[in-house]
């Protein structure tokens, strides 16, 4: 093609894909809001659900609270979070590899 013209089937399928990335992200951003992951403590005392954009939906204790030493319970209920943000993270990053696994860029195409 001479220097200066315009390739219109290139930008067709340049705003094709783009219509086709926008869609995927949607689907992607509803997916992170609504899947759920939940993690418990090492201990099995605290059970953290949290969905995949990093919000805790729900907290339960799985075990008798005053048998146990506040500062235990504590350290349970964060090891359960910090576990919660781990897997709030694999599964953001799991759905982002499901949900554009067949896109692919479109230089050198």
């Amino acid at each position: 093609m001479p220097r200066g013209e315009i390739d219109e089937a290139w930008i067709e399928e340049a705003v094709r894909r783009y219509r086709r990335i926008e869609s995927l992200q949607a689907e992607f951003d509803q997916a992170v809001a609504t899947v759920e992951v939940t993690v418990r403590s090492p201990d099995g005392l605290v059970e953290v659900v949290v969905t995949a954009g990093g919000r805790i939906t729900d907290v339960r204790f799985l075990g008798p609270l005053h048998t146990r030493h506040p500062r235990d319970v504590a350290g349970s209920v964060q090891a359960a979070v910090t576990a919660a943000a781990d897997a709030a993270q694999w599964a953001r990053e799991k759905l982002h590899n499901e949900t554009f696994a067949a896109y692919r860029p479109l230089a050198g195409a």
